[in-house]
């Protein structure tokens, strides 16, 4: 489904390098990139979404590199929702979820009836059916995310990309929005693949983890494999505890590695 192959990017001005990344992804798998701030995790989804062009290397849907490939093209198989978004648009949540509709539209007429079908079917399955005629800044923040998320999902795309779809949310939002990326994985058969800080989200909600630190994948394979006292101390300095409840790891942080507070 994904394939990304000897893909390299440099960024001079901060003195970033992603650095010769393979990877590939089969459909209908859920994976998460995680590692510590600027390990390059959204410059990779960025290159995989062609909002970034690399230095060398290439990027595969099915079989065909997304430099073949309109931009119109690609986001009728392949849709990113950014980290920020600008959630002051003086849009109602039926309008924003229309532009999902886009790549698959001529010109600029009106709807099609299936068009219609879709972003009934987008709003329905992210229950924001009754939030169709309310404004974006009104809703809050669990509510605007999963707007945005309907109109990827207009796009009917075989892969969603997600940056930190959770950040900003409190705890109920997030888990909302988590069990609805599940949803759309399970019953749609979508590939998902999305940036998380929250460890223990990447490990109950993914198939498999990518681990990047400057710039390079350290680390990769399902969270049971991953999840090991080496990864925590090579990529975040830190020891920690990994236990196992319900089937699910998750992880508590001790204490960095390098230092003790001195009195």
């Amino acid at each position: 489904m994904l394939k990304v192959e000897q893909l390299q990017f440099e960024r001079p001005t901060t003195h970033f390098e992603l650095q010769s990344v393979d990877l590939h992804i089969p459909k209908g798998e859920i994976v998460s990139l995680i590692g510590p701030n600027g390990s390059g995790k959204s410059t990779l989804l960025r290159l995989i979404a062609k909002l970034m062009k690399p230095e060398s290397g290439a990027v595969y849907v099915d079989g065909t590199s997304i430099e073949s490939l309109s931009r119109k093209t690609l986001a009728r198989q392949l849709a990113m929702l950014p980290q920020m978004n600008d959630h002051q648009l003086e849009l109602t949540v039926g309008e924003l979820v229309e532009f999902g509709r886009e790549p698959h539209r001529k010109g600029y007429g009106r709807l099609k009836k299936e068009d219609e079908a879709i972003i009934d079917w987008a709003l329905d399955v992210t229950n924001m059916q009754s939030y169709r005629h309310r404004l974006l800044p009104g809703l809050s923040g669990g509510e605007r995310q999963r707007a945005w998320i309907a109109m990827a999902i207009a796009q009917r795309p075989d892969v969603l990309l997600l940056d930190e779809p959770t950040t900003y949310l409190d705890i109920s939002h997030q888990l909302e929005v988590m069990e609805l990326v599940t949803h759309l994985n399970e019953a749609y058969g979508m590939t998902i693949v999305m940036v998380l800080h929250d460890l223990n989200q990447a490990a109950r909600y993914s198939d498999r983890l990518i681990v990047l630190k400057d710039g390079a994948v350290q680390y990769e394979g399902a969270p049971e494999c991953v999840f090991c006292h080496d990864m925590f101390r090579e990529i975040f300095d830190i020891d920690a505890s990994i236990h196992e409840q319900g089937g699910t790891l998750f992880f508590t942080p001790n204490r960095k590695c390098e230092a003790v507070c001195s009195l």
